[in-house]
């Protein structure tokens, strides 16, 4: 597991997302529903704020983002603000994956496996050693 780097949310967006919580979409609700019940073993959080951005979901476990986004999300400057607010999570070591709300309505089992699939492509597989520790068998000259 990697230790959550996520910036602390800001007073705003903490507000913000507790409002959030109490107004979710359809979509949302429907994938906080299998979600919140912790799938091979990953915990979410929703409405999680980090900065002053609000995600709809995050797993700090894997550093990962899941934003529903439905149709607002394809007009006006929104697809540029997306753009700059995924690379903001970028930077600061979060992976942002984005869901069509139609794929959740339509799709749910599969964008519940597609999204712990990405989750559990980025775990760790072993543990870093500890400072001080021994250093990894292939730096002893032994076979991995």
């Amino acid at each position: 597991m990697l230790k959550n780097i996520a910036p602390k949310g800001t007073a705003r967006s903490v507000r913000r997302a507790r409002r959030l919580r109490r107004e979710m979409s359809l979509p949302e609700v429907l994938l906080w529903q299998v979600l919140r019940g912790k799938p091979h073993g990953l915990k979410f959080r929703r409405q999680h704020p980090t900065g002053s951005y609000d995600l709809d979901f995050y797993c700090s476990d894997v550093r990962l983002a899941v934003e529903v986004d439905g149709q607002a999300h394809e007009r006006g400057n929104r697809p540029a603000r997306d753009a700059a607010r995924d690379c903001w999570m970028l930077g600061n070591g979060i992976e942002t994956l984005r869901i069509p709300a139609a794929e959740v309505l339509g799709n749910l089992e599969g964008v519940l496996r597609g999204i712990v699939a990405q989750a559990t492509a980025r775990l760790r597989l072993h543990h870093p050693a500890s400072p001080g520790g021994p250093p990894p068998r292939g730096e002893l000259g032994e076979e991995l």
